[in-house]
């Protein structure tokens, strides 16, 4: 299939599942006709075969290459790796419309992005806001280079779509270019840096990764003092570089020197498939990972504390869960809090909670701006 076909199969799955936002339409047309997805793609990809992350070369394999691109809506094409881990991909095309659109980007906006990748969203993000008005910083000196290079055999400069591709550490903004109308992230922080807000105008907005989990809006105070904004969706989003990306279960289970604990389980785990409670778990329990699998033969949850703490508990076909635990935290019994925690506040739904920043803390609450921080 030619790579157009492919793009034109993944514009048609967007269509049917109704992903496109329909108060942005320039989206649509940006990822459709001005800026080819491919285009930004390097000559090698990565797919994870069942036991590590293995290339994709075009040359070798074009078909395979191009799968990867195109894929499903829902789908990301990892571009980088390292230390066999993905530190840089292309974004499923979902959630770059989602955040496109949370955006609320108008012609003549000035733009900051952090983290430019393959250059491909600061290529969508000029043909709305214009030339030379969006500015893109990237960690990765190697990635950074890739990226004006990708820009300009786009054609956006020859356009007169011309965007400023730096070199530096994203988490800093890019001051010299201060105040922007917009700031955009594309990948995932804990804390949002303040000099992102502090580099936004009063009344701009931040489109933000927070926690690997979804993206937060933010709109700055009037004062400049602060910061606040809803949860706009989930998407899963690599960290900032050099912050890890988190031991898997597995690992700390198999280096955990203390003997395996039984645990008793009484709940059913199966709601913590749930895309509301594992959100509101993220919020009340941020260092827990809890990974889901269910199946025709049951339903399986692990946990993990990033360090030496972690669970599996199993429930088979007839509803009989069993559980196990190592290390000094006993994760099931504080998920199962996280979860009371949860429903005593209504079972609040993703898009219920929203984000506050200032200089010196951040929380995230549930219902209104004025409410307690959703914690413990």
């Amino acid at each position: 299939m030619h790579l157009d076909d492919r793009r034109l199969a993944l514009t048609e799955a967007m269509d049917t599942q109704g992903l496109w936002p329909a108060d942005s339409l320039w989206v649509r047309r940006a990822i459709l006709e001005t800026v080819p997805r491919h285009v930004f793609a390097p000559e090698r990809l990565w797919t994870w075969d069942g036991e590590a992350y293995v290339p994709v070369d075009r040359a070798v394999d074009p078909d395979r290459w191009a799968d990867l691109v195109y894929a499903g809506p829902y789908d990301s094409a990892i571009t980088q790796i390292l230390d066999g881990l993905p530190s840089s991909s292309l974004s499923c095309v979902s959630v770059v419309a989602d955040m496109l659109d949370s955006l609320i980007l108008e012609p003549g906006h000035r733009v900051l992005e952090v983290g430019a990748g393959a250059g491909w969203n600061a290529g969508l993000l000029a043909t709305r806001a214009g030339g030379g008005l969006v500015t893109t910083v990237e960690v990765d000196g190697t990635l950074a280079t890739a990226a004006r290079e990708r820009l300009d055999a786009a054609g956006l400069d020859a356009a007169g779509l011309d965007v400023a591709v730096h070199t530096g550490d994203g988490n800093a903004g890019w001051p010299t270019g201060a105040p922007f109308d917009r700031v955009i992230a594309t990948y995932a922080v804990d804390e949002v840096p303040w000099a992102w807000i502090e580099q936004t105008r009063p009344a701009g907005r931040l489109v933000v990764p927070w926690g690997r989990l979804g993206h937060v809006a933010l709109t700055v105070a009037d004062d400049g003092k602060s910061a606040t904004g809803w949860v706009q969706g989930l998407g899963m989003f690599m960290p900032s570089r050099g912050t890890g990306q988190g031991r898997e279960h597995h690992a700390i289970r198999d280096a955990d020197p203390a003997p395996v604990r039984e645990v008793p389980v009484e709940q059913d785990l199966r709601p913590l498939a749930d895309t509301d409670l594992l959100f509101a778990l993220r919020v009340s329990h941020p260092d827990i990972r809890i990974t889901t699998t269910g199946t025709e033969q049951g339903f399986t949850v692990r946990l993990h504390d990033g360090l030496s703490s972690w669970a599996t508990a199993v429930t088979d076909s007839s509803g009989l869960t069993t559980a196990q635990e190592g290390g000094a935290r006993h994760l099931l019994a504080e998920v199962e809090e996280g979860r009371q925690l949860w429903e005593q506040r209504g079972s609040p739904r993703l898009w219920d909670f929203g984000m506050t920043v200032t200089p010196d803390r951040q929380f995230v609450w549930s219902g209104s701006a004025e409410a307690e921080p959703y914690r413990l």
